[in-house]
């Protein structure tokens, strides 16, 4: 075992590389490795900057531990807004599909939420599907694919609940997130195009004929940007709702098949 001297020569090893909270951090890399070289090499990698995530090998999300590796999309808390807001929405739900899953977070998390659920995740990028089918195991289906192109035909008319966390920083602003985003988490999971909607509104645009009768669709955006999402929901004939976490600075938007 490591004396205390080594426990706070490495937490200042990591205070120094930019962790705020250095202590946690410490407490898990320690925890993660099975020898000191180990540790050695978890401790580098951090250091240069990977998300600690990806360091670790998984993430915890709304109390779901989520199987995450470098190259894919770090889920944030934040996005627990998210799967709150759409349980609440569609308590019954039966059919439940998560599209840009990424690493099957949002999924997983629904599954704690919701009995006797058929869960299918999909997204589009390969490292994500292969994190997902981990995360969800035999509780779900994992597709690859473009959003709805993704999904087996016969969900047609069956979704009661479709959640998605999408890409949707504006083009011009993913320069502006931290490092750890930029640098190691993939594009096609952060840039939403010119203003950030630009899979929001195919995704809304799209819902419709997948949802069954007085199915939901619900997505994240940002404050910014939940007008829009809701014109989006309106013109696609979905009853929609905006709601919003003020302390933590969440939104949902949600929308109901009228017919």
């Amino acid at each position: 075992m490591p004396d205390r001297h080594s426990d706070r020569d490495l937490e200042a090893t990591l205070r120094a590389a930019g962790c705020v909270f250095a202590e946690d951090e410490a407490r898990l890399l320690r925890a993660q490795a099975r020898t000191p070289a180990e540790l050695t090499l978890l401790v580098r990698r951090r250091v240069a900057g990977e998300p600690l995530e990806h360091v670790l090998g998984w993430a915890e999300f709304a109390g779901v531990r989520v199987a995450v590796e470098p190259g894919v999309f770090v889920p944030r808390h934040r996005s627990e807004f998210l799967v709150d807001e759409a349980a609440a929405a569609v308590p019954g739900a039966r059919v439940v599909v998560d599209l840009c899953c990424g690493s099957g977070a949002i999924g997983a998390a629904l599954l704690q939420r919701l009995s006797d659920v058929e869960l299918h995740a999909a997204d589009v990028d390969a490292v994500a599907v292969r994190c997902a089918r981990r995360t969800l195991g035999d509780r779900g289906e994992v597709h690859q694919g473009d959003l709805f192109a993704a999904l087996p035909a016969a969900l047609r008319g069956r979704v009661d609940l479709l959640v998605a966390s999408t890409p949707y920083v504006p083009s011009d602003a993913v320069r502006l997130m931290p490092p750890e985003a930029r640098q190691h988490e993939p594009l096609v999971a952060l840039d939403g195009g010119r203003d950030g909607l630009d899979v929001v509104r195919r995704l809304i645009a799209e819902a419709p004929p997948w949802l069954a009768p007085a199915g939901v669709v619900a997505v994240e955006t940002s404050y910014q940007q939940a007008a829009t999402a809701h014109a989006a929901m309106a013109a696609a004939d979905l009853a929609a709702e905006v709601r919003v976490d003020e302390d933590a600075e969440c939104v949902a938007v949600l929308g109901r098949r009228l017919r």
